[in-house]
């Protein structure tokens, strides 16, 4: 078995990179994290709708996906591949294609509140 060593760099720093732009805007803006979430969320969609998101999923691999705007790109992809069968289909691609993320983070969110102990951000 080869492991591809060059894979591992590309997707480490194409998704440092998107993370480490979101960390520069919450440390040097006023935008609230809420903000830059839907910012990158809202960029994935734009650069997937002209065409530029792609390239780097293909390139990138998880590195592109694994972000908050892979996301954006994923449920807008899913969307426009619906809406070549229906009208219905534009409304429920997005959620056909990320479904398995979605239904991931539901499972997993569930599981560590139950694991967690709550507690006040003063203690």
């Amino acid at each position: 078995m080869i492991i591809d060593y060059f894979m591992f760099l590309k997707v480490f720093i194409v998704g440092g990179l998107i993370c480490t732009l979101a960390q520069v805007l919450i440390n040097y803006t006023k935008i609230t994290s809420g903000k830059i979430l839907v910012i990158f969320l809202l960029l994935g969609v734009f650069f997937g709708a002209i065409g530029l998101y792609e390239p780097l999923v293909k390139f990138a691999g998880a590195g592109a996906t694994i972000p908050i705007s892979g996301f954006g790109f994923l449920l807008a992809d899913g969307a426009r591949k619906g809406a070549k069968e229906s009208l219905f289909g534009a409304l429920t691609g997005g959620i056909k294609s990320a479904g398995i993320g979605i239904t991931a983070a539901i499972v997993f969110g569930f599981i560590f509140a139950l694991l967690s102990k709550a507690r006040s951000k003063r203690n």
